[in-house]
Formats: structure tokens, sequence, C-alpha cells
């Protein structure tokens, strides 16, 4: 590990995609029903630990006076919030390590989620065979990210822009499953059917209560993603807003539990049923990890200013952008834009005369005035930035950007 960043702001970044990632080959272990994947979150944690312990040095010998603590014990509480989430990836993963079981209905319904896993072969000749990550511009074109590749018997996690991918390599990917379909023929792969659950004719305590779960990994999800922007913005909504996610998560938790017992009365073997309460623990625990974040906002707490440039930093970034008179946002829905796709951004929130629309659903219609949220690649970012309307400019070189308004004509044309 002697090549780890030293610098807290670049560790803090990494933090926070490390765990990010975590979650996700967690979650996809479990739909794939890969165990070379569950341990290779296993091998993550070391990494993190490792991470977590040196950033937790770093700030001890940052304070010099009084002052200096108030800020670093921000630093520190995001530091452990995030180990945590961390944590919570790793009880995902041992789901299907220590062979806790799930049913068939979770997986199959896991594939409906509002972003999912996935995985594909590259074949020879394909378009994305012997050429860099970077040329196929995948959360672009596609609107999924790579999370890791899996090469022969060796796994590559820190996948960088200039990897070159090679026939044979197995990619494991995460985004919008709008975005499968162009994938799988970059990679000129076999068209996929997502798994289906059993059709019964009617909805049982199973059905309920694993919908409830995709709904509680969602907005555990949406919680983080908020929390997240609310550091970066000192946005006390945002903050607001992740504290009634906690709320939600809690009151789905408690349903859930009692659908999963009353489904167990109705199984031969309620065995598999363990995994549904392992994971609702770990999707409440996330949305609790996401609160501690905010609860700094929440209190008003100072917040040292390396938490905003290094949230900014990460593999993913926030963005806020209000919609422009006139702009392509303009009264178009989210499903005509197409944002998942291409730029490759996640609409997190919509602000709405005072209050927050978190997660919007496809119809939903931006109107001029609202602010969205939205978090996704660097590169898209400009791109984001024009359907909105806006212009983002760095006069001074510094990497410090501002918006100036579009004419009509020039984002219309």
């Amino acid at each position: 590990m002697d090549d780890r960043p030293r610098n807290l702001r670049e560790m803090l970044a990494e933090a926070k995609d490390t765990s990010e990632l975590m979650v996700d080959l967690a979650y996809a272990s479990l739909f794939f029903g890969d165990p070379d994947m569950a341990e290779e979150v296993d091998a993550l944690e070391e990494t993190m630990s490792e991470l977590v312990q040196d950033m937790r040095g770093v700030c001890v010998m940052a304070v010099r006076s009084p002052k200096d603590s108030e800020g670093m014990s921000s630093v520190l509480q995001v530091i452990s919030a995030i180990e945590r989430i961390a944590n919570d990836a790793v009880d995902i993963a041992r789901i299907v390590t220590h062979h806790v079981g799930i049913p068939v209905e979770l997986v199959a319904d896991l594939s409906n989620a509002e972003e999912v896993s996935h995985r594909v072969l590259v074949s020879e000749g394909s378009h994305m065979a012997h050429r860099p990550i970077s040329a196929h511009e995948l959360p672009v074109q596609t609107g999924m990210r790579v999370m890791a590749i899996k090469r022969e018997r060796r796994w590559i996690t820190d996948v960088r822009g200039d990897l070159i991918v090679v026939p044979g390599d197995v990619m494991f990917l995460r985004g919008s499953p709008d975005g499968i379909t162009r994938l799988r023929e970059l990679a000129a792969a076999p068209v996929w059917t997502p798994p289906e659950a059993p059709e019964d004719g009617y909805t049982t305590d199973l059905d309920r209560a694993v919908d409830v779960l995709v709904d509680m990994k969602n907005l555990s999800e949406v919680a983080v993603g908020l929390a997240y922007s609310a550091l970066v913005f000192g946005d006390q909504g945002l903050a607001a807003e992740v504290c009634q996610l906690e709320d939600r998560l809690d009151e789905m938790k408690d349903k859930l539990e009692l659908w999963v017992l009353r489904a167990a009365s109705d199984k031969a073997d309620p065995s598999p049923l363990r995994g549904l309460l392992h994971l609702s623990q770990a999707a409440e625990d996330i949305g609790d990890q996401a609160h501690a974040m905010v609860w700094l906002i929440e209190q008003r707490e100072d917040v040292h200013p390396v938490l905003g440039l290094a949230l900014g930093d990460s593999d993913d970034v926030v963005v806020k952008l209000p919609v422009g008179v006139g702009s392509q946002s303009d009264g178009a829905s989210l499903a005509e834009l197409c944002l998942n796709i291409e730029p490759g951004f996640t609409v997190l929130a919509i602000r709405r005369g005072g209050q927050y629309i978190y997660r919007p659903r496809g119809s939903a219609r931006f109107l001029s005035g609202d602010e969205m949220i939205a978090s996704g690649p660097d590169e898209g970012r400009e791109h984001l930035a024009m359907i909105f309307g806006w212009r983002l400019v760095d006069h001074d070189g510094d990497g410090d950007t501002r918006l100036e308004a579009l004419e009509t004509a020039q984002y219309r044309g």
C-alpha cells in the first residue's frame, strides 16, 4: 500500500469511491450468485481499513489548536460513516460466501431496481476489444460505469481509463437498466433476458417483503447520494430530506420483518428468508450512516472544507443546476431527456418551491425555476449543464467553475 495517496483530500475521495464500489460489488455478487466477487468485497475491506487508519492518523496530526479539533471532528465523523457503509457491504457479500440464501423472487426483483448490476463478456472482434476503457465513454453511451473486470483468475477493481479491454474480459457494471442493450452490442454479447420470478397469480407476504427490500435498497442509495450532496453544498434542506429517508427506512424494515415472519410459516424450508433480514439490516444501517454524515449540517456544526473538496474529487461528481428558462430541460420529462444514458447522470432530487422530490420517476417534468441535483461522471458535466441551459466557465483556470446562461438559440438549435 505504499502508493496510497497521503493527501487527506485524496484519501477521502478514495474512501468514498471504495465504499461505493464495495456496495455495488456486494449487490452484484448477490444478483449473480458469484462467491468470487463476494470475496473481492472482503479483500477491499482490508484496503479500506488501512485507508481509514491512515486518514485518522492524518486528522490527529493536523490538529494544532482547539479550533482545529472542531473542524477535524467533522472529518472523523464522515470517515466513520464511510467505514460503516463499507462494513455493511461486507455483510451483504457474506450472504453469498456464508450461503445464507435468498429467495429467487429477490434476484428477479433486483433486475428492476432503479440502478442495476450487470456483467458482460467481451468478445473478439467487438467494438470494445483492444481499446482503452475511456474510448468507449460507457457512462455517457450506456449510463453504466465499470465496477470491476475479471481477467482470467484476476480481479481488477481499480479500473482506470487507460486500461485496455481484451477479449475474454468479464466486465461488471452498474447503472441504468436502459443501457444494457447498447452495452451488449458494444461487447458483441448475446441478447440478455433478465430473470423472472414465477407467476402465481396473487400477492404473498414474501412478494411484499421483496418489493419493500428493493425499495429500501434504492432509498438507502439515494440517502447516501443526498448526504454527500448536503456536505458538498452545505444544504440544510437536503440534510432534512436524508433524515426523513432514514425514518422511512426504519419503518420499512419493521414492515419487512413482519412479512418475512409471516412468509416463513408458508415455506417448508424458510432458511432462504434469512437473507432478506440480513439485507434489510444492511440497507437500514446505510441510511443511518447517511444521516450521521448530515447531522453536522443539521446541527450547524463547522464542516471542514476538505470534505466538500474531497467529495467533489471522487469518481462520481455531484452537480446542482437550476432549470434555465427555455432550455432543453424546461418542460421536458426525465424519460424524454434520458440523462442516465447521455451524459450518464442519475438525478438524485429536484427542488421545487422549497420541497425536494428525491429520485424522481421518468414521468417527472422539469420546470423553469426548479433546481436539479444529480451525480455522474465528471466528463459529462459540461453536457449536462448545456441541457439545463448553462455553460460551465473557469475564467481563473483554478478549477472553480461558475454557471453562465446560454442563449436559447445555442442550445435549441
